[in-house]
């Protein structure tokens, strides 16, 4: 079968790692994290707060997009975090 057509295995919010890319001063990634932090607390999913000016990979891919939330490591929405959109992510 097609890997398009195969399903991926339904993780549990417990299961999931929400991981938001920012900089210190940066009102949108405050904005973010408050967003992140109360999705998280309502699902049990973890969550973790990487800062780009720490990571030189994170500055490579991310510079002008910040603040960045990505789902299990896989990009889901930048600048502004839309919490239904990201509940419907973490949801599975």
């Amino acid at each position: 079968m097609s890997p398009l057509l195969r399903r991926k295995e339904k993780k549990s919010p417990a299961e999931r790692l929400v991981t938001l890319v920012g900089k210190p001063g940066c009102h949108l990634c405050d904005d973010a994290q408050e967003v992140v932090e109360k999705i998280c607390a309502e699902t049990g999913a973890r969550w973790e707060k990487k800062d780009i000016s720490q990571d030189e990979e994170l500055y490579r891919l991310y510079w002008e997009q910040i603040p960045v939330v990505l789902v299990d490591g896989e990009q889901h929405t930048f600048w502004r975090v839309n919490p239904d959109r990201l509940r419907r992510a973490v949801e599975g």
